[in-house]
């Protein structure tokens, strides 16, 4: 109880800064020393605190880095991979990868040409030819509509309890 009655007490003495002649409270003084110091096991204690966080910042900056370069491989990657995902003969049409959509039926693949560099020329749809009379009809009907521009675009919203409401 003396000891806290003791710092109760120093903000009952009052000083005089030499620097510009304010009065403040001694409690309230920010004291420091210019000698040496023993060290205890708190400056330690702090010292390895602070090498470990500035080798967390390190490895921060390190892993960020590794991060990026393992996207840029897989970016890399990503061509080859969707050519020998595809028929060889897709393969070789000069379409960017990221342009092409897997749909798989009624047509193996829709290309929206240029989407990725974000300048679209055209939308290609790419099958490879079956024996399979029906698949083949629904294709042909689907080619119809095409060149006979029977269709529509209508924007759909769907919220979260799963309405959906057209534009």
């Amino acid at each position: 109880m003396d000891l806290i009655n003791l710092f109760q007490s120093f903000r009952s003495i009052l000083c005089v800064c030499p620097c510009c002649n304010d009065i403040v409270r001694f409690s309230d003084l920010r004291i420091e020393y210019k000698g040496k110091t023993s060290k205890t096991w708190l400056d330690s204690y702090e010292t390895k605190v602070s090498k470990l966080d500035e080798k967390e910042d390190e490895l921060d900056e390190k892993e960020e880095t590794l991060r990026e370069q393992a996207r840029q491989r897989g970016r890399k990657k990503v061509p080859l991979i969707v050519q020998k995902s595809m028929h060889t003969e897709f393969a070789k049409l000069k379409y960017d990868p990221y342009d092409i959509k897997a749909i798989l039926h009624p047509v193996d693949f829709v290309v929206f040409n240029g989407m990725h560099s974000k300048k679209m020329k055209d939308v290609v749809f790419l099958s490879k030819q079956t024996d399979n009379i029906q698949l083949n009809n629904l294709r042909s009907s689907i080619e119809k509509v095409i060149d006979k521009a029977s269709y529509d675009w209508q924007t759909a919203h769907v919220d979260i309890t799963g309405a959906i409401k057209f534009e």
